[in-house]
């Protein structure tokens, strides 16, 4: 019987970098000497409690770690708590000590981080968008979710509507063309409302990718999507 797909390999061969763990905090650390910028996933969610292993512990994110790191970045994987509706305030709170033991540490250079957000965890973009802070160089969404489906789910994390105040705050979206119907018309309404408000959007798609496309489909298609995805933020951090 296979097993759940988040244990799928990440479709991109990477050199893989074994991690300092900092409690729920890993830190995927490059070869280059001297405080280097940050690349800081969130995963998605509602996930329950009880799930092991836990994100940061799935080979798309440590693929994701090891790929900033071997790009001369800090990749950073967090273990945040949105177990619920519910849960979307906690895992702000969860993102943002993550990004303060991040930027405390001396290998990183604290003014050049970039947060990079997935699937249900998408919705927490909106904190940052809303007003982004000096440090913040870049946001990414992978396949996320960027308006609540929900009517449980605090208004507030509606980065469809928080987009408004992100002003030139860089944004790499990566977009899946085999998407759920209504994910997607969240995903569209995002890039109206951004296009909109004027702001520097950098659109990756990937016709033939699912939801998960980074650990379903292992393509060429996905492969070259994480690289363009990766290159933006890079670029932006630089």
């Amino acid at each position: 019987m296979a097993g759940p797909v988040y244990l799928n390999p990440f479709v991109l061969p990477v050199d893989p970098v074994t991690p300092e763990r900092h409690g729920p905090v890993d830190l995927y650390l490059p070869a280059a000497a001297g405080p280097r910028p940050a690349v800081v996933f969130v995963h998605g969610g509602p996930l329950p409690a009880d799930l092991r292993p836990t994100p940061r512990d799935w080979p798309v994110f440590q693929g994701y770690g090891s790929l900033v790191a071997g790009r001369g970045l800090v990749g950073v994987t967090v273990d945040h708590r949105l177990h619920d509706t519910a849960g979307f305030p906690t895992a702000v709170a969860d993102v943002e000590a993550a990004v303060r033991t991040v930027r405390a540490d001396p290998r990183v250079t604290a003014d050049r981080i970039a947060l990079w957000f997935f699937s249900g965890g998408g919705l927490l973009l909106a904190h940052w968008l809303r007003t982004p802070p000096d440090w913040l160089r870049c946001v990414a969404a992978t396949y996320p979710m960027l308006a609540p489906l929900d009517p449980t789910v605090d208004p507030g994390f509606t980065p469809v509507e928080a987009v408004a105040g992100a002003g030139d705050l860089p944004i790499v979206l990566t977009r899946v063309g085999l998407e759920n119907e209504h994910i997607a018309g969240t995903v569209e309404a995002f890039v109206a409302a951004a296009r909109s408000a004027r702001s520097p959007l950098t659109v990756v798609d990937v016709p033939n990718g699912r939801h998960g496309f980074d650990m379903l489909d292992p393509t060429a298609e996905s492969r070259q999507a994480v690289q363009q995805a990766m290159d933006a933020v890079a670029a932006a951090l630089t």
